[in-house]
């Protein structure tokens, strides 16, 4: 889509660092410069406010991607593309059943009434938990890398969504201030929210993340 809008050497396309390496190598395939946009805490998607900060002369597009069943705020980086005259791509996630997307919210809600000590996500509009992804205090002991350790010590899958920031990586690192794509990687977990879960399954999430939750500062 980059190519056939004649996106190529010598542009700048607005990319999150949050995630999706893929996207920073599609702009740097057609020729062009991957610039990184820091997120908003509550979407882990691009912020418009920073997006528009982030614009030079040279940029030509803007790529957002939706993260763990949360949209991207496309309104307004649609006027912020109208304004300048920018291609406005979206990267979205693969598509769930509406009965899947129902069960996951019943368990997702489950989880927002039960756990202690993690900050929980927020419901946002239209959230369908792709992932349930928790914040765990990046300054409390344990830290989020321990406290998954523990957690999967007491028998429930979980894993770190994003273990390196796309500006941190090789061939892409760049000196650029992303503190809330820092403090994110740092601090989220995600946790199961499958349909599939039962009762008793999600009783255990609870009953694991909650006996670690008085070794952790408090959620902000």
């Amino acid at each position: 889509m980059l190519r056939a809008a004649g996106v190529g050497v010598g542009d700048e396309v607005v990319v999150p660092a949050f995630g999706n390496v893929e996207v920073a190598e599609a702009v740097a395939l057609v020729g062009a410069l991957p610039v990184f946009a820091d997120i908003d805490p509550a979407t882990y998607c691009l912020d418009p406010s920073l997006v528009e900060a982030a614009l030079t002369p040279r940029t030509a597009a803007v790529v957002a991607v939706h993260r763990f069943g949360r949209p991207a705020d496309m309104g307004a980086l649609h006027r912020i593309g109208q304004r300048h005259g920018l291609l406005v791509l979206e990267h979205g996630e693969s598509e769930v059943p509406y009965e899947e997307i129902a069960r996951r919210r019943q368990r997702a809600a489950y989880l927002d009434g039960k756990l202690r000590g993690v900050r929980t996500p927020d419901w946002g509009d239209g959230h369908t938990y792709q992932e349930y992804v928790v914040r765990v205090p990046g300054n409390g002991r344990p830290d989020r890398d321990a406290f998954a350790r523990a957690v999967r010590g007491r028998g429930v899958e979980c894993r770190v969504p994003v273990k390196v920031p796309v500006h941190r990586m090789p061939g892409f690192r760049r000196c650029v201030s992303l503190p809330e794509t820092e403090r994110a990687v740092d601090e989220t977990l995600a946790l199961p929210v499958e349909a599939a879960l039962t009762k008793r399954d999600m009783q255990r999430i609870v009953s694991a993340c909650n006996a670690l939750g008085g070794l952790l500062q408090p959620a902000y």
